[in-house]
């Protein structure tokens, strides 16, 4: 089994098709960083086309039961996820809304401070706020994952913390490997594990030890020494894959609607746009490559097949429900 728990690329059927060579059962995939409720529901109908479009390829995911369908079928399961609360605006009624509508994942920030919770741009952090917590509170009723990606250490924290359900950080890796301000840190990595949730480990090249030159092997000892430290069932692939997206994309991401100018992130003002995936992965085509890596720095078949899909399984298993 293998399941990514982060893509973002430019969709056409030459990715859907390479999912299948790949042999990738689910993706989540993100539909909104900055988008207003509307557009947000605009975005689910342009993926409802490509459903249409190519049903020999792609199925919209809700449950896990779509998983299986998909396997049983050579498809993959799509599931719907958001970077930013932004398409809640700021009703926490729509919560039930979008998950309604097929949505499994909401970060509670994107890099900056929200109305939930502090970004890790931010210079200080002062936590959950007291929408954030009734908000989680709604996300753990109707069963939306709540995502802290590119949240700050103690809004993290705090939201394990207050989380009835576990949750998740979908797309990051250790700080101490790789200092990026998006990575995380030892405290924040135990406070999500350590209440059942899940860490999704990612490709992205600013997120890598050595940036585009990172090796495989560093990538899958760095798996591997997580996994000893905090147990391997918390841990899966996050891969951040933003495949043929041009340039102005990044900007959309990074900038949104908050400031006139262009912020770049971890990225340089000379290299704005996507830095080069490492040589061993650059597509969904991969993930084989990933679990080659894995076995060579000694993990087992059952640890292998954990990280690339089956602990994702389960959790989604759990997660996507109503609280009982």
């Amino acid at each position: 089994m293998r399941i990514d728990c982060l893509q973002y690329a430019n969709w056409s059927e030459k990715v859907f098709r390479q999912m299948r060579e790949g042999q990738v059962d689910a993706v989540h995939v993100t539909i909104a960083y900055h988008e207003s409720f509307r557009e947000t529901v605009q975005n689910m109908e342009r993926w409802n086309r490509w459903f249409e479009r190519f049903p020999d390829l792609i199925l919209k995911g809700q449950t896990v039961a779509d998983i299986d369908r998909a396997r049983a079928t050579d498809r993959t399961a799509i599931f719907f996820g958001f970077q930013n609360p932004s398409p809640m605006e700021d009703d926490i009624g729509l919560v039930e809304i979008l998950h309604a509508l097929g949505a499994r994942f909401m970060q509670l920030t994107y890099n900056n401070q929200s109305l939930l919770a502090t970004g890790c741009y931010e210079a200080e952090d002062p936590g959950i706020t007291r929408m954030g917590r009734q908000v989680i509170r709604e996300m753990n009723r109707v069963g939306l994952v709540v995502d802290m990606s590119h949240s700050a250490d103690r809004s993290t924290i705090e939201a394990a913390e207050i989380s009835d359900r576990p949750i998740a950080i979908t797309h990051a890796n250790p700080h101490d490997w790789a200092p990026a301000r998006r990575n995380k840190r030892d405290d924040v990595i135990r406070a999500v594990v350590e209440g059942g949730g899940m860490m999704g480990f990612s490709l992205y090249p600013h997120h890598l030890k050595d940036k585009s030159d990172c090796s495989l092997q560093s990538f899958c000892e760095m798996v591997a020494r997580m996994a000893d430290r905090y147990g391997t069932t918390h841990f899966g692939i996050g891969s951040d894959l933003c495949q043929d997206q041009p340039d102005s994309v990044v900007e959309w991401m990074r900038t949104g609607r908050w400031t006139k100018e262009i912020d770049y992130g971890e990225g340089s003002a000379d290299a704005p746009g996507f830095p080069e995936m490492p040589s061993w992965f650059r597509d969904n085509r991969d993930f084989g490559t990933i679990e080659r890596g894995l076995r060579a720095v000694g993990m087992s078949e059952a640890e292998v097949a954990g990280i690339m899909g089956e602990n994702w399984y389960r959790f989604f298993a759990e997660s996507f429900g109503a609280a009982p």
